[in-house]
Parts: C-alpha cells; structure tokens; sequence
C-alpha cells in the first residue's frame, strides 16, 4: 500500500501547488451551504445503485450556487474496490463578484462518469480513495441573454478523492454512535478547451457525523471551496480563483432492494 499511497498525496497537492504559483490572481470569496441526500442500493451481492443530490447555496442557504442531480451504477468487483459509472446533471447559477458566466442566467451541463473506489483500514481509521474521470458537455449560452443552450463545450477532468471515518466510542462504527470524517479531493481538467486552466479545484472538509442505523447517518462538515474558472477575468486577463468556506449538511440513507 505505500506506492499507492504516495500517489495519492501527491495528487492531492499538485493540482493547488500549481494553481498557487499565479503570481496575480483575482480573489472571489463566497460563503456557502452544500446540503447533500446520497444512497447506495443494493440490488444483489455484488450491483448497487447510486442516488445522489446536492442543493448548493452561497449566503449559506440564501441563494442559489448549484444543483446536482446523480444517478450511477456500482460493481464490487474484489472485497475493497468498486467500479462504478453514470450520470449527472448540473445546473450553475449567477453567483459572487465574478460568475463563471455574464449571459446573468443558469447554464445547464451534463456528465458521464466512471470511477474506482479503494477502501481499507488503518487501526480503528477507514479511508476511502475515489479515481473519477469525467466527460463534460458545459452548455454556451447566448451573450445577449436567454437560456436557450447554443452549443455544447466539451471538457475533461479527473478527480482524485482521499477520505476518512474514525469511531469515537469504540474499534468500530455501530448505530447511535458517533465519528469524525473528512476528506480531500483535487480535480484537474485537460483537453484543447482546458487551456493553461488544468487546476479546476480542490476541496477539503472534516467534521462529525452520526450513525443512526445501519442504514442511516448525518453528517456535518466544514467545507473549503477552491475553484479556478476556466476563463480569466475578461477586463484584467489575470486568473479568477473562488475561495469559498462554509459547511455540507449530508444525509445518507442506503436500501437493499435485493430479496
């Protein structure tokens, strides 16, 4: 496990190493509410199904930042990895002092996706890796207003994910218990539309959670946002970086639909 694990924290601190070394950058600061549903169905021994969504606000929960809907496949292929794949559907709002899009209307994008996802244990710790590739279509609006998509821009991305739970009151995580998790993830985009943009973000949380049953936790994270546009500021031409802070309110909830 050494060599993977050094990749990992590798990959954790390229992407923001390298976003960093702008000399010049314009500073957008945000505070924000992510209130997130995610599940994982069982439909037999080995298939799962993934139910994700994710209602993004700025003001913590005044307005609207971003909605994300998911659906996905999941195939424990060895007892610590699943392969998995699917859908989502993104839509970004007009928000902060720079919005990623001056049309002062919602642009719509649509993803597939694949990833693989590791899991082990360190003493009483699990962590979790997560690779994702993404194949993006952002949806380019017209500048003189309207939400009628003209054209869809393609990109690429890969995210790299490291997290952690650690029981509080036991070896292991039982109902009505709780624990602290947390975790990182980097994303780096690539391919002719990227540009001299390959750092997208990063983000890094931690905090406590509660498993109410077996099937059934919350949790309450502080959240740390740090996103690259993929344009720069079109007066200045200097780079336009997010830097948002604020919590993720996550309720997971799995079923076993198999009989």
């Amino acid at each position: 496990m050494a060599a993977p694990r050094l990749l990992a924290f590798a990959l954790l601190f390229i992407g923001p190493c390298a976003a960093f070394g702008q000399a010049k950058r314009i500073r957008d600061e945000n505070a924000i509410g992510w209130y997130v549903y995610e599940g994982d169905h069982k439909l037999g021994p080995r298939w799962r199904i993934h139910t994700e969504y994710q209602w993004r606000r700025v003001g913590f929960i005044r307005d609207w930042q971003q909605s994300l809907a998911r659906l996905g496949a999941g195939y424990q292929l060895r007892p610590r990895l699943v392969l998995g794949g699917g859908y989502t559907h993104l839509t970004t709002h007009v928000y902060g002092d720079y919005p990623t899009a001056d049309t002062g209307v919602p642009f719509p994008e649509h993803r597939a996706y694949q990833d693989a996802q590791l899991s082990d244990t360190l003493g009483r710790l699990t962590l979790g890796q997560r690779v994702r590739l993404e194949q993006r279509w952002i949806g380019q609006l017209p500048e003189t207003g309207g939400r009628a998509v003209q054209h869809w821009q393609y990109q690429s991305r890969i995210r790299y994910q490291l997290a952690a739970t650690l029981p509080l009151q036991g070896p292991r995580l039982d109902a009505g218990e709780w624990y602290l998790t947390g975790f990182d993830e980097v994303f780096l985009s690539f391919g002719r539309h990227v540009g001299s943009s390959v750092f997208n973000q990063n983000r890094l949380a931690g905090g406590v959670g509660f498993q109410v049953r077996d099937n059934f936790r919350l949790e309450l994270l502080y959240l740390n946002q740090i996103t690259q546009h993929a344009a720069p500021e079109p007066v200045s031409g200097l780079p336009v970086f997010e830097f948002n802070h604020g919590f993720r309110l996550g309720l997971n909830y799995d079923l076993t639909l198999m009989k």
